[in-house]
């Protein structure tokens, strides 16, 4: 409940949390290894019975590379982007896969929404730009999503510009 000083918290006019896309799941991800490391395995046999052992070697180091680069991938997925427009105050909270977090807030009235664009891939980078700052945002997201997400953001911002509407009954 709230206080007579207390105000109920503005709802939100729009909502967005972005998180990195992962193609492959964990069972995927054990498939594929399987099928590198026995493909490995057998062709380091082969060398290693022809005579050449030091290619044994390099072919299970290609398979513990592989294996590494895709677990500093999966750690990489815990990061988050969480926008949200309220009619006074557009806030994001960036959270990095080591935790770190990142909070930017402002006045959607000074808000507007850059983009750098590319003729043949579209969007590249978005911008949150108010009163001289720059926060890159929505970094991990392809470039159809950022188009989809630029709308979405567009139109929330525009909204809160408006203002509040009233609704008169006759």
């Amino acid at each position: 409940m709230y206080s007579d000083n207390d105000q109920a918290p503005e709802p939100p006019i729009f909502s967005a949390i972005l998180t990195p896309y992962r193609s492959l799941s964990h069972t995927g991800f054990l498939c594929l290894m399987a099928v590198v490391g026995g493909v490995s395995l057998v062709t380091g046999v082969i060398f290693l019975l022809a005579g050449a052992w030091p290619v044994f070697g390099f072919c299970g180091l290609d398979v513990a590379l592989m294996y590494w680069a895709f677990q500093v991938n999966y750690r990489r997925a815990d990061s988050y982007e969480q926008v949200t427009v309220r009619p006074s105050e557009l806030s994001v909270r960036q959270v990095s896969h080591r935790g770190a977090v990142r909070e930017w807030t402002a006045n959607p009235v000074w808000v507007r929404l850059d983009r750098v664009v590319h003729a043949e891939f579209g969007i590249e980078r978005l911008f949150l730009v108010s009163r001289g700052k720059r926060l890159a945002i929505a970094a991990f997201l392809g470039p159809q999503e950022k188009e989809s997400f630029a709308v979405a953001l567009s139109a929330a911002l525009g909204e809160a510009k408006r203002g509040p509407t009233r609704t008169t009954f006759g």
